[in-house]
């Protein structure tokens, strides 16, 4: 008689677990119930790329240590002769 309890309790609560998580996957997927609509977020700045010239590398241009006309990604590229 108790295994017939186990096994009704533990089936009773995998059906509870998975009734819980269909009810939060099903209201993450619906919209939110706001009047008015949400604020669009400003488009992020695109910025103008570089390269390293002695490893190649690619960067943002404002992080760019120049020397020599060149655009390198550190100081210590600097220091070292373009590739």
């Amino acid at each position: 008689m108790s295994r017939v309890l186990f096994w009704i309790l533990l089936v009773g609560l995998v059906v509870l677990a998975i009734r819980a998580k269909l009810k939060g996957l099903a209201a993450r997927q619906q919209p939110p119930l706001d009047d008015e609509p949400r604020a669009h977020k400003p488009a992020a700045q695109i910025e103008s790329m570089t390269q390293c010239a002695h490893c190649g590398i690619h960067f943002p241009a404002s992080e760019a240590v120049q020397a020599d006309g060149h655009d390198y990604c550190s100081p210590g590229h600097v220091r070292l002769p373009p590739q």
